[in-house]
């Protein structure tokens, strides 16, 4: 349920119900005492004016929010997030003032216990700046910018703890204190990398974004096999519940291209129609099918720009621009930006 707060008990009836703070499974929730008196029900904007206001302000940096997520782990979400932001910011583009330009991009990371985007953007080492303003991203070039909470850890290897109230607290600095630009320039497209499920991150930022009026479209993830459909339908249910837009399904890990010979073969068999079929149930389209393509996960698995073709890389996983993964994510890009 969308009226939940995140850090409410599983039993939780729903701060928008006549029972919200008076059942038995109220008690001890740090929630009990504002959903009885029916402080609750009112729209967040009411409830915190300020911090709705503080990320009204900050998105005002940002023209498009892209929310990338799926049901299923495992999917390759996250390498969609990183490919999806490096492709968009290689895209040309003429301004206004009839000058030609690269796209702006940010890629914001909330897979806030298992971040990826800093090894995928070859960044490990690198942290956040933090200081009156705000915070820093880390700038993988000048034009792609990212922030993740792998970029806080002192060390990749650190595990980080966070229930509920804790995550939410972080997503609402990372909505609030994040300088993506200054404010003379806007960031084109926020890539938001997200859990999978629809997890307490996930209800937290469209809760946020939604009350800043600022909750743009989401990109659902899934692979071809039934085992991802089956939990992609659950995210693009979570969709419909909270009205977020969504531009598409995007089926990756879809065939095998042999780096050697360009053969494609089938890996996973779509017993129930695949993504496409997914798509077409939920009047939906299916933007893209993106092969596995070993030569592409070895670039994301070094932090490597596979769309950057003067990159000086090892001849043998050198990746051409006319190769099936790479024109994938163009079209991708081709999609994003009509919509």
């Amino acid at each position: 349920m969308s009226d939940v707060p995140v850090n409410a008990p599983s039993a939780c009836p729903g701060s928008g119900s006549d029972a919200a703070g008076k059942t038995s499974a109220c008690a001890g929730c740090p929630n009990q005492s504002l959903c009885a008196s029916g402080e609750a029900k009112k729209p967040l904007s009411e409830r915190e004016p300020e911090l709705v206001n503080s990320i009204k302000k900050q998105m005002a940096r940002v023209r498009r929010r892209i929310i990338v997520l799926s049901g299923k782990g495992g999917v390759g979400k996250t390498s969609i997030s990183v490919s999806l932001a490096r492709a968009l910011s290689h895209k040309i583009v003429t301004d206004s003032s009839g000058q030609n330009r690269q796209l702006n991009v940010g890629i914001l990371d909330l897979d806030i216990c298992g971040p990826s985007v800093p090894c995928m953007l070859g960044a490990l080492d690198e942290t956040v700046h933090e200081s009156k303003e705000g915070w820093a991203p880390v700038y993988i070039n000048e034009n792609l910018s990212a922030l993740s909470t792998g970029f806080i850890l002192t060390s990749p290897d650190q595990a980080l703890i966070m229930r509920g109230p804790r995550k939410d607290a972080l997503i609402s600095q990372f909505l609030t204190k994040a300088l993506w630009t200054d404010d003379q320039s806007q960031l084109d497209y926020l890539v938001i990398d997200t859990p999978p499920g629809t997890s307490d991150e996930i209800l937290s930022l469209v809760t946020y974004l939604k009350a800043a009026d600022c909750c743009d479209f989401a990109l659902v993830v899934s692979t071809p096999q039934d085992v991802s459909l089956n939990d992609v339908r659950k995210s693009l249910d979570f969709c419909k519940k909270v009205n977020l837009p969504v531009l598409g399904v995007v089926e990756n890990m879809s065939d095998f291209v042999c780096p050697r010979c360009d053969k494609t073969s089938e890996i996973f068999p779509r017993t129930g129609g695949g993504a496409e079929a997914l798509a077409a149930a939920h009047s939906l389209s299916l933007l893209v099918k993106i092969p596995i393509d070993p030569r592409f996960t070895r670039y994301l698995d070094e932090g490597l720009d596979p769309f950057n073709f003067e990159d000086q890389v090892d001849e043998s996983y050198r990746i051409p621009a006319e190769a099936p993964v790479i024109q994938s994510f163009q079209q991708l890009v081709t999609h994003v930006i009509k919509f």
